[in-house]
């Protein structure tokens, strides 16, 4: 195998920088997102019936302790752990399902965190094995 050049170190490092910055602000969102389910039930508002309905509380814990999660594994891949880079793809995929089954409660957040969330899994997707 060929050696990595530094733009493609440079392009492996930005990605990776990309992926953990936006892990952790969708992660603190997605806590507080929960927070404020945990403090207010009826600020979030379901209008049908869905097939993911849960008791705003039970939403509430689950987006508080996902985003910690989220937040807390992207600081780790901030910091070039490499246990990181595997875990979060494994976390973001967990994102990515709760925001989906959280559509009907807020759906303008629910797409923003899917959106970011298939960026972020893009980034740590990239081929850089020989990079990182």
């Amino acid at each position: 195998m060929s050696q990595p050049d530094s733009t493609e170190q440079s392009w492996a490092f930005g990605l990776t920088l990309f992926a953990a910055a936006f892990m952790m602000i969708s992660g603190v969102i997605t806590a507080i997102q929960g927070i404020v389910a945990l403090a207010n039930s009826d600020f979030y508002v379901v209008g049908r019936k869905y097939t993911f309905q849960f008791d705003i509380t039970a939403w509430g814990w689950i987006l508080l302790l996902l985003g910690i999660v989220v937040a807390g594994i992207g600081f780790f891949l901030y910091q070039g752990q490499t246990w990181a880079r595997w875990t979060a793809l494994v976390v973001v995929a967990l994102s990515m399902i709760a925001n989906f089954a959280w559509l009907p409660y807020y759906p303008v957040w629910g797409i923003v965190v899917l959106a970011i969330d298939g960026a972020v899994i893009w980034a740590l997707t990239v081929d850089t094995r020989d990079v990182i």
